[in-house]
């Protein structure tokens, strides 16, 4: 991981800046560094999903979850991602992250992500993410209720239109791969 130092940064400060309710939005600040641009001279696209990741891992920490789950030996992985670019970042441009979690399913969390300068909104993403163990996936709302108050259970936000609609999509798209597969790899 070529943000390595961005990473010990982020936990070191995670764990002693104040905590967060599991609904919280979290922030994080960064300035575009020259090893982040591309040819163009703005930082490159693909660094933006990874920027982004270190607010995940810093709302991970700062909710209690980041412990919960390595204490349990539970992973948490991405699961797909939509991201809308509006505007670039120049060199040594601040920035911050405002991670959230918009709400969750059976299965799936939903963070609502978005790279923000003093006034403008450069980027915009929905990602999903779950949490495993060696038998598989942990159910979203076992997580949450963990998180809770003992014996408390907490219903999931409703989710926004736009997720509805990009979860549907992604559904589709999964069937579409199922059909793929079975078309082309049958005798395998």
């Amino acid at each position: 991981m070529n943000l390595i130092f961005r990473l010990i940064r982020i936990i070191i400060h995670a764990l002693y800046r104040h905590k967060l309710h599991f609904l919280d939005t979290g922030i994080v600040t960064f300035r575009v560094l020259p090893f982040d641009l591309d040819i163009n001279r703005h930082m490159t696209n693909s660094r933006y999903l990874s920027m982004m990741d270190l607010g995940r891992t810093d709302l991970l920490i700062r909710t209690g979850l980041a412990q919960l789950t390595w204490k349990k030996k539970w992973g948490s992985v991405l699961g797909a991602a939509t991201i809308r670019w509006r505007r670039g970042l120049e060199l040594f441009q601040k920035f911050e992250i405002h991670t959230r979690v918009i709400g969750w399913d059976e299965k799936w969390f939903y963070l609502d992500q978005k790279v923000l300068t003093q006034d403008h909104v450069i980027a915009h993403a929905i990602v999903k993410a779950i949490f495993v163990n060696r038998k598989g996936s942990i159910p979203a709302g076992k997580l949450v209720d963990l998180l809770g108050k003992r014996g408390e259970h907490t219903p999931s936000p409703e989710l926004p239109d736009a997720v509805k609609h990009w979860k549907a999509s992604e559904d589709a798209m999964r069937e579409d791969g199922y059909a793929f597969a079975k078309m082309h790899f049958k005798n395998e």
